[in-house]
């Protein structure tokens, strides 16, 4: 039986999310010398002690006593001995199809639970089809997509249900979640990462197929699979005018993996908001014909970055002068001004509303990201006891639920109000 000496390691501590996220655990929970009002035991990881080192030293805590462990993306053997001291590995190393693979491996393999800031669906189904049989029996608890991507809008999802149920005795046929107002940029890794999966979706026509495809991640072991004849689910590819509320809305980037996140969720749950249950996200961009303006232009802008990143030569020239670097970011201040405003509305199968919103209060690919991964590292190391939810690969919403919801809300400056 496993007896682990710590209760989480950040993989990646050296990168610049890496980085936010061990300053808010020091913030937050301590460290061995000084140890927080809510303790945790944690420790970092990489493939360079020195950074490693410097990190903790920036820090002021290199002589704390906070562990650290050794290891490079694809060191099979490295990693299982520092998997083997931890009850959960938190990893910032992305894009994770190129570095990700044998960490989730080794992790299925010995029973460590596993959380990290993926993006990528055509990924995350891999490692599913891959390692879900080695998870369930080991009893590792693997969860994906635990940043801005994809936390706020499956727990977002998942509160207005569950008010929905209290407040009308059944749950939403539909929701619909726009972005009403958003300050920071997306983080350079985590646009490394949108690029890779263009980059492979160029060259592979069944990743194309995948993200065509909103319920592809509905896989695995007793997953009920919605059937989606009798439903067409919308996609918010291009300007469109949106009567609940009175505006124009364009796409938003996120929902790539975002609503697969939540069909996901809700297949793992057993269908509970019915087979012709829809989901979609889009972003505000006003009323009137500014508002259609914008919409236009953003929608044209997004395409042209698609169609840029596809082509090796334009992606190339994209990624040297017009992208962020991946390990660069805001600055701590520019982080405290950031924010962003997500909106739901769900209508029930009679036709009534009901409206809720979910805000932080960082920047969302920096700042809000670090502190919902470090809180839900913190979930399922603390709060979530393997009995209450077995090894598997399993969603935010679906592992750490309410517990996830509270520990956001009391920490980490994110809120869920129904607007009703």
């Amino acid at each position: 039986m496993r007896t682990p000496s710590i209760d989480v390691i950040v993989f990646g501590a050296t990168s610049f999310v890496g980085q936010i996220l061990c300053r808010y655990l020091r913030d937050e929970f301590g460290t061995p010398d000084k140890p927080g009002p809510r303790p945790l035991r944690w420790g970092v990881a990489g493939r360079s002690e020195s950074k490693l080192r410097g990190v903790l030293k920036e820090l002021g805590i290199d002589d704390a006593g906070v562990p650290l462990w050794v290891a490079e993306a694809d060191d099979e053997a490295a990693l299982t001995k520092m998997a083997g001291e931890t009850r959960v590995v938190v990893s910032t190393v992305g894009p994770y199809a190129l570095y990700g693979n044998t960490l989730v491996k080794v992790c299925a393999a010995q029973g460590t639970d596993y959380c990290d800031l993926s993006g990528e669906a055509h990924w995350v189904s891999r490692m599913i089809n891959a390692h879900e049989a080695a998870a369930r029996k080991s009893g590792a608890r693997i969860v994906s997509c635990c940043g801005f991507d994809s936390i706020p809008s499956d727990l977002g999802v998942w509160f207005l249900q569950h008010q929905a149920k209290a407040k009308f005795g059944e749950y939403c046929s539909q929701v619909k979640m726009r972005v009403k107002a958003m300050r920071g940029a997306a983080s350079g890794g985590t646009v490394a990462s949108m690029v890779n999966v263009i980059r492979e979706a160029t060259k592979d026509a069944s990743i194309r197929r995948e993200y065509a495809n909103p319920y592809s991640l509905c896989i695995g072991a007793d997953v009920a699979q919605p059937s989606g004849k009798d439903t067409r689910q919308t996609n918010l590819t291009g300007p469109q005018f949106d009567a609940d509320y009175g505006a124009w809305m364009g796409p938003f980037v996120m929902a790539a993996i975002n609503v697969r996140i939540v069909f996901r969720s809700h297949a793992l749950a057993g269908l509970p908001y019915g087979e012709g249950f829809r989901y979609d996200e889009g972003m505000m961009m006003g009323k009137g014909l500014s508002g259609r303006l914008r919409a236009t232009s953003f929608s044209a802008g997004l395409g042209a970055f698609v169609a840029g990143a596809a082509v090796a030569p334009t992606r190339w020239l994209m990624e040297k002068t017009m992208l962020p670097a991946p390990g660069t970011g805001p600055s701590p201040a520019a982080q405290e001004r950031g924010f962003w405003d997500y909106r739901f509305i769900g209508t029930m199968p009679d036709g009534q509303k009901i409206r809720a919103k979910v805000t932080g209060d960082r920047d969302p690919g920096y700042g809000s990201t670090a502190k919902m991964l470090g809180e839900a590292a913190a979930c399922l190391a603390l709060d979530i006891s393997k009995k209450k939810r077995g090894g598997g690969f399993w969603t935010p919403a679906i592992a750490m639920g309410d517990a996830l919801i509270r520990r956001l809300q009391d920490h980490a400056g994110v809120q869920f109000a129904l607007l009703d």
